[in-house]
């Protein structure tokens, strides 16, 4: 089987290699050009050379893993079985990705999107191959969860074709409606959003929320670390999207977290969101 991964970067790259993890599964790791693409391919390769210096894997296993994916641009897509994007959290940049793959794609493809917020049933809108969603946890190698979310126009056996798929990767697919956030971000963004306004009001300090959220509730993280773990604009354009389609006050992002994203704060991908890991 022949599986695409269009956008390199780090949840892209991450899917590319849980499904390069598979044996039988031939990859390609796609972007807008051959260089972001090998970049990805680099972090894939880093990554897995870490785990066998910490005595987590064989070597040989990782050479396996890197010798399935390969590299290349949108346009040597046209024979794979599946495709998978991962790019900017933007409707118009998938729909545009969406709609150049459509044309060159064989007819029995299946088009999958990592989407963490947006509506599956408006990227598919227009286009002649099935599509669902598809959402990754980052890290997505070692994240067992994966939500296919089924939109109006997606067949049982298109669902249940891409539920397989994730099954022979290792992942514990959940099926769920198309609907803004889908289950974990959903159910998740709320605690974040408020977690901020906690701060932002003068609550407890952000130590004392993480140190509290951690030992009271048994998370392996606070939820401000979480947020800079996801990127705050991430978590910024997904609590927009809940909000728009819901409108609830609980997904109305706070001030600060606004704020924050304006400043170029974004968490641990700038180096600086509540915490500073300029430091670390």
């Amino acid at each position: 089987m022949k599986v695409a991964v269009i956008g390199a970067g780090t949840m892209g790259s991450g899917i590319a290699q849980a499904f390069a993890q598979t044996e039988g599964y031939e990859v390609i790791l796609t972007d807008i050009n051959l260089e972001l693409a090998q970049r990805g391919q680099q972090r894939v390769a880093k990554g897995l050379q870490s785990r066998v210096d910490r005595g987590k894997m064989e070597q040989a296993a990782a050479d396996q893993i890197n010798a399935r994916i390969k590299t290349g641009v949108l346009e040597g897509c046209g024979d794979c079985d599946l495709v998978v994007e991962a790019v900017l959290e933007e409707m118009s940049v998938k729909k545009e990705t969406f709609k150049a793959l459509d044309a060159i794609a064989k007819p029995e493809c299946i088009f999958a999107s990592n989407t963490s917020s947006l509506s599956i049933t408006e990227i598919a809108r227009g286009l002649n191959h099935p599509l669902v969603g598809m959402h990754f946890f980052n890290p997505a190698p070692m994240m067992s969860l994966v939500e296919i979310v089924r939109p109006l126009t997606a067949s049982d056996e298109t669902v249940a074709a891409v539920t397989e798929f994730a099954r022979t990767c290792g992942k514990d697919p959940v099926e769920v409606k198309d609907r803004a956030g889908f289950i974990v971000n959903a159910l998740l963004f709320p605690y974040l959003n408020n977690a901020v306004r906690m701060l932002e009001n003068g609550t407890a300090s952000r130590d004392d929320i993480d140190t509290a959220m951690k030992g009271g509730c048994n998370f392996p993280m606070g939820p401000l670390a979480l947020l800079d773990l996801v990127g705050l604009d991430t978590s910024l354009s997904i609590l927009d999207a809940l909000y728009a389609e819901f409108r609830d006050p609980n997904y109305a992002a706070v001030p600060a977290l606004r704020r924050m994203v304006t400043a170029g704060q974004l968490g641990r991908k700038s180096g600086m969101g509540f915490y500073d890991y300029a430091k670390k």
